[in-house]
């Protein structure tokens, strides 16, 4: 079974909750590998030019989900990355705090924060999602179990957008060693491909470590 087949099985298994913590601004998204095995994760990356764009669309990665009775997976990430969050019968987070660490910035509106992909959605299509079935994709875009989902600043993730490491990187530097380490492991998990640029982008991230 291979890593993307078998982290689908494990997120859309029914009922189940992974990497729900208990609210606490220290808490961070699971499976970040250490700086050591990111290399060593990066270096075992296939390199590939970058796949089309051609019948990409967000809505074939099905987000967000059902995670727990009313909870889907945007509201699972709020209440495991905030400090004090109380949530709503809806689930709703109704007070509570977040600090991303894409910018360092700390927002008490849940407005204010998005939820980010770490490997993009449209860059995942671009390097290998586009073969994948519509059950693997929506089990990469409600990933609980990885580094994949962060909870950012919403302008800061809508400057990222779908782009990778060698044209887009989070503005506090010192986050860099974490991005490139949770960006690797997402990418070696669902063995996806890197550009020769991405590659090299993550390997000057991971040398702040």
């Amino acid at each position: 079974m291979s890593g993307k087949t078998l982290v689908a099985s494990l997120v859309l298994a029914a009922g189940t909750v992974v990497g729900l913590g208990s609210g606490t601004a220290s808490a961070t998204p699971p499976g970040i590998p250490d700086p050591g095995t990111a290399a060593s994760e990066l270096a075992a990356l296939t390199v590939a030019a970058e796949g089309s764009m051609d019948g990409y669309d967000r809505d074939r990665f099905p987000h967000w989900h059902a995670v727990e009775g009313y909870c889907n997976t945007r509201e699972t990430v709020l209440r495991r990355d905030g400090d004090g969050v109380e949530v709503g019968t809806d689930c709703a987070a109704t007070s509570g705090s977040w600090t991303s660490p894409y910018d360092g910035g700390t927002w008490t509106e849940t407005s204010d924060v998005d939820i980010d992909h770490m490997v993009p959605l449209a860059a995942a299509w671009r390097s290998g999602a586009a073969d994948w079935t519509t059950g693997e994709r929506e089990a990469f875009a409600n990933d609980l179990g990885s580094p994949q989902l962060w909870a950012v600043t919403d302008n800061v993730n809508q400057s990222k957008s779908d782009q990778t490491p060698d044209q887009w990187k989070p503005p506090l530097e010192s986050h860099w060693c974490e991005y490139a380490s949770a960006y690797t492991r997402v990418k070696y998990t669902y063995e996806l491909t890197v550009t020769a640029a991405e590659q090299g982008a993550l390997s000057d991230m991971l040398a702040t470590c």
